[in-house]
Order: structure tokens, then sequence, then C-alpha cells
């Protein structure tokens, strides 16, 4: 019978230290994440590693996403400079579908048809 309740409180005790050891792996796992990412470039890059997503600074300063199809070919493009920001939607022909600007000088949506033809949005 004392045997039987050692090997209980042994198992008791280790299951407190187990999840206390538990517990500071948590916490410490938490305290590693870098609060702030600061680069000047960041790709995201598919299972070939080829670049689908990029976050650049251009050297005019303009902060520019795209996202890229499997084949590499840009689809999104999102900027923001001084001036204004802009978005452009491309086609599968990587011809501009939609383009919205919105500028000082006001804002435009431009839309693309599929022969070709143009529609300006303006306020």
């Amino acid at each position: 019978m004392k045997n039987q309740r050692l090997a209980v409180a042994i198992t008791i005790i280790n299951i407190m230290i187990l999840i206390f050891v538990l517990a500071q792996a948590r916490s410490n796992a938490t305290q590693n994440v870098t609060p702030v990412l600061r680069a000047r470039s960041l790709q995201l890059v598919d299972e070939r590693g080829q670049v689908r997503a990029q976050f650049d600074v251009e050297s005019s300063g303009e902060a520019v996403f795209r996202l890229r199809d499997a084949k590499g070919a840009i689809r999104v493009k999102l900027g923001a400079s001084e001036d204004g920001s802009g978005l452009l939607l491309l086609n599968e022909a990587t011809e501009p579908g939609v383009h919205i600007l919105s500028k000082r000088a006001g804002a435009s949506v431009t839309l693309a048809g599929k022969d070709g033809q143009k529609r300006v949005i303006t306020p």
C-alpha cells in the first residue's frame, strides 16, 4: 500500500512539473516574437522559390505592393506616394482591367473592356 501511495505522489509531482515546464515554454515562445520587422523590401515566394508577392520602397519614395500569378506576371499593383495612391488590377494579358487613382488633382476609375475600350469615371 505504501508503494502505491508513493507512486501516486510521484506521478502527481511529475504532472505538476510538466504543467510548469509547458507553461514556461509557452511564455518563452511569445517573448521571442519580434514586434517590428524592418526591411527595404519583402518578398513572399511559393514552394518553387518564385516570387509571388513583393513589397518595396522605390527610389522615388513610393511604396509599392505587387501580387504575381504562378507564372510571375504582375496581376495586382498597389502604390502610395506623396502625390496620392493607386490600385491596378491586370487581366490575363497583363493589360489594365481596373485602374483606380487618387491624387491631389482628383480621383478616377478607369475600366477596360474586352475590346480595349476604356471608360473613365471621375467625380
